[in-house]
C-alpha cells in the first residue's frame, strides 16, 4: 500500500544535530494563516523522491526544489533505523545512493541478509544509527544525472520530510510508501511490541494525517504481492477493483502495465484505466523520466509529448515524475495555450511551421 494525504497544518522551528549538519525544521505549536488548497483541477504532480532528476533523492533539497516547482504532492519511501527511527530512503542498503564506500570506520558493517527471498549484500540501513547515518552524504544514483550535488545533502527523517510539506506557502500533501515491513520488523525492534506500521502510523498521527485515503501500489507483470503472493492479474481484475475500492481511492501501476511496450515502442493500451475509474478509482502511474534512455520512441525524445499522451488519451489522475518543474511547465503552458492538452500541441506546431517559413525567405 502507499498512503495518500494532503494537509493545512503549519509552521515550525529550526534544531542542529550534535555532529554540526542542520537538519530541517519540525513543526511548532502554532497555527499560520490559510493557504491555497491542493488543486484539484488536472492530474496530480506527483514528486518521485522529490525532484530527484536534478537533486539527490530522498533530501530535504530534493524535497524543496518539487514544491518551489509545483508539485501537488512529495513521494517518499519509508524505512527504519538500528535505534527505531524512520527516515526516508528507498534502498534497504546504502550503497548506491551515500558515500558509505568513503567512511572507513564503516567499512565492517557491510552484511549478506535474505530480502524478499534473495540474498543481497551491503550497508543495510537497519545496522546504523540515525546519527551515523546522518553522517553520510548522499549522492545521484544515476551516473547521466547533474553530480555537482554529490556529498552536499544528508538522509532526512520522516518528520522532517513532513515538515517540508507543512512548511510550504501552500498545501502540499505528501505520499510516502513504507518498505518491506516484513524485514524491517525482522531487524528492528521497538519497546512494547511495536511494529514498523504502528511507528508509521503514530508519525502520521503526531503531526495531523487521520483518516487519510489509500493508493494501491502495482509491481509488473511478472512480481506477485508479497504477502498474498497474488499475481498481477489477480490485483488487476474486475474483482479485485471492485473489493479494494472500500479501502483505496485508487491504484498505483508502473505505466508499462497500462501500455505495454515493444522495442521502446508503445502498443495497444489495456483497459486497465478504464475499468479502475469506473469503480471510481484514482490512477496514479509512475514513473516519467526526461532522459531519452527511459523515453520511449514514440514521443521523440520530447517530455511533454509523453506528458500529453498519458494525460489527454490515456486520462490518469496523477503522474510520479523524477522531473517536477517538466510536468508543471507542461500543464501550465497547456493550460495557457487552450482547453486541453491537444490544443497546445496544435499552437506549438503552428508556432514552429512559422519559424520555418521565415527562415525560409532568409
Amino acid at each position: 500500500m502507499s498512503p495518500l494525504w494532503a494537509s493545512s497544518l503549519i509552521f515550525f522551528s529550526l534544531f542542529v544535530g550534535s555532529h554540526g549538519r542542520v537538519l530541517y525544521q519540525l513543526p511548532s505549536k502554532q497555527q499560520d494563516k490559510a493557504k491555497r488548497p491542493l488543486q484539484t483541477s488536472r492530474p496530480y504532480n506527483i514528486a518521485h523522491r522529490g525532484s530527484n532528476g536534478e537533486i539527490p533523492e530522498e533530501t530535504a533539497a530534493a524535497y524543496m526544489r518539487a514544491i518551489e516547482e509545483g508539485a501537488d504532492f512529495i513521494e517518499s519511501d519509508i524505512l527504519a533505523t538500528k535505534d527505531g527511527q524512520l527516515i526516508c530512503f528507498h534502498d534497504m542498503t546504502l550503497d548506491a545512493t551515500t558515500d558509505i564506500a568513503n567512511h572507513s570506520k564503516f567499512a565492517n558493517r557491510k552484511r549478506t541478509y535474505e530480502v524478499e527471498g534473495s540474498n543481497m549484500t551491503g550497508y543495510f540501513v537497519v545496522d546504523f544509527t540515525l546519527a551515523e547515518l546522518k553522517s553520510l552524504g548522499v549522492k545521484q544514483r544515476y551516473p547521466f544525472r547533474d553530480q555537482q550535488y554529490n556529498g552536499k545533502f544528508s538522509i532526512i527523517t520522516f518528520e522532517e520530510f513532513i515538515a517540508i510539506a507543512l512548511d510550504a506557502n501552500r498545501i502540499v500533501g505528501i505520499y510516502p510508501e513504507i518498505k518491506d515491513p516484513v524485514f524491517i520488523n525482522q531487524r528492528v525492534k521497538w519497546p512494547k511490541g511495536k511494529k514498523f506500521e504502528d511507528k508509521f502510523v503514530e508519525t502520521l498521527q503526531k503531526y495531523g494525517y487521520r483518516d487519510s485515503p489509500k493508493i494501491f501500489l502495482i509491481d509488473d507483470f511478472v512480481t506477485r504481492t508479497k504477502d498474498t503472493n497474488q499475481s498481477f492479474w489477480d490485483i488487476t481484475s474486475d474483482s479485485y477493483l471492485e473489493y479494494i475500492r472500500n479501502y483505496v481511492v485508487g491504484i498505483g501501476p508502473w505505466k508499462d502495465t497500462i501500455v505495454p511496450t515493444q522495442n521502446k515502442y508503445l502498443t495497444t493500451p489495456t483497459d486497465l484505466v478504464e475499468r479502475a475509474h469506473a469503480y471510481n478509482l484514482q490512477v496514479h502511474t509512475y514513473t516519467y523520466r526526461n532522459e531519452n534512455s527511459y523515453l520511449h520512441f514514440d514521443f521523440h525524445q520530447d517530455p511533454y509529448a509523453e506528458y500529453q499522451y498519458w494525460i489527454d488519451k490515456i486520462g490518469v489522475d496523477g503522474l510520479f515524475t523524477d522531473f517536477t518543474g517538466s510536468l508543471h511547465l507542461y500543464q501550465e503552458w497547456a493550460s495557457a495555450s487552450g482547453t486541453n492538452e491537444a490544443s497546445a500541441f496544435g499552437l506549438l506546431h503552428k508556432i514552429s511551421l512559422m519559424i520555418s517559413s521565415f527562415k525560409g525567405k532568409e
